[in-house]
């Protein structure tokens, strides 16, 4: 048996040998762009790619699994190299470079609910002293963004103890707006109750299914009855309309907007409770300090679809800090494949991650870029 120091020998000697090869043929790649561009062919042939990898897994026997993998990450590699040679995504280039880096006008910004929500809050962060309207729905902010009545519109994205806002991802999905700002702010829930009525009166809390959520162990020990409500201010508006000795989960600032008392404060189950916040646009605004990332885009459901655009990820150093999936219905109405939605930080100025992203789209059926912004924390 060969010892630790004799095996590692031979890895140096055979990675020694890799490397020279891998060269060449990421230089073969090179030659491939140049005849493809003299012949008007596109970057991926995707039955070429097919054809290698299956005859890698095949040959490889046992060790079939890694080989392709291995092999994936080759030809993932050598594409690269040929959209950078062929100006691939040169519509988002272009995108990208006409984009204002001065701020977009904010006079008119959407939230959900009604004044005191913790959206109001966060729209407040982002752009101080504005004065927000106030819509029903998250489908209706979309809506009146689509149709020219707002310029912006805040929305929760996801929170540290409930996790992702589901509708809401759907709803990004679905209308593909720009997302142009980010803020996380710290969520301290009260429950508040109408002047007068004693806590041991109260059996129904009110409240947003995600504040709810948050607080699930405060209202579970105090024998409380959730009920789902649109916002946490609109609990704290329909409980002090209500007129019944019931309780709501809100802010603060909700309570004393809607004239409650707050009979207990931070009753939230995590003391680090954080919620985050985009701002979203019809219109691209990228400024020149943005440092965070989104897309979207569909892939087929099938073995290493979604592993061949995270690799590349990982090649071009950039840190992946949200992923997201939707079912779409397939051509055929029979497979399934999806809409992911990625976070990264970067900046989509810089050449490299610029590359990346046009190489992607080139490639990625249903791909949006959503906007690269600064995020407050």
């Amino acid at each position: 048996m060969r010892t630790l120091e004799e095996i590692r020998a031979r890895i140096d000697e055979i990675d020694a040998q890799l490397l020279p090869l891998f060269l060449d043929r990421l230089e073969c790649s090179r030659e491939v762009a140049e005849a493809k561009i003299a012949q008007g062919l596109p970057v991926l042939n995707a039955a070429r790619e097919k054809q290698i990898l299956d005859e890698v897994e095949r040959k490889a026997g046992s060790r079939g699994g890694e080989a392709r993998l291995l092999y994936d990450a080759i030809l993932t590699s050598s594409r690269a190299l040929q959209h950078r040679m062929m100006d691939g995504g040169r519509d988002l280039r272009d995108l990208i470079e006409n984009a204002p880096s001065k701020d977009l006008p904010h006079d008119r910004i959407a939230c959900q609910g009604v004044p005191g929500a913790y959206s109001h809050e966060a729209a407040l962060l982002l752009y101080p002293g504005c004065r927000p309207h106030f819509y029903k729905t998250w489908e209706d902010i979309f809506r009146a963004i689509r149709d020219g009545k707002e310029d912006l519109g805040i929305l929760p994205v996801e929170n540290s103890s409930a996790g992702s806002v589901s509708d809401v991802y759907g709803l990004i999905l679905k209308y593909r707006f720009s997302i142009v700002g980010a803020a996380t702010l710290r969520i301290r829930h009260c429950l508040a109750v109408p002047e007068g009525i004693d806590l041991s009166q109260v059996k129904k809390v009110y409240s947003h299914p995600q504040g709810l959520a948050q607080c699930s162990e405060y209202t579970e020990a105090h024998g409380l009855t959730p009920v789902p409500c649109s916002n946490t201010a609109a609990a704290a508006k329909a409980v002090a309309e209500g007129g019944e000795p019931a309780a709501a989960i809100c802010s603060e600032q909700a309570a004393k907007e809607y004239g409650l008392h707050i009979a207990a404060h931070g009753i939230q189950n995590s003391s680090a409770n954080r919620t985050r916040f985009v701002a979203i646009s019809r219109t691209l605004f990228i400024p020149e300090d943005a440092q965070k990332i989104s897309l979207c885009f569909s892939l087929p459901h099938t073995t290493g679809s979604l592993n061949g655009v995270l690799s590349q990820f990982a090649a071009a150093g950039l840190n992946l800090t949200k992923i997201e999936s939707r079912p779409i219905s397939s051509a055929d109405g029979e497979n399934f494949e999806y809409d992911f939605y990625l976070d990264f930080a970067g900046n989509i100025r810089s050449g490299d991650t610029l590359n990346l992203i046009a190489s992607l789209q080139s490639e990625l059926p249903r791909f949006s870029f959503l906007g690269n912004y600064t995020e407050l924390d």
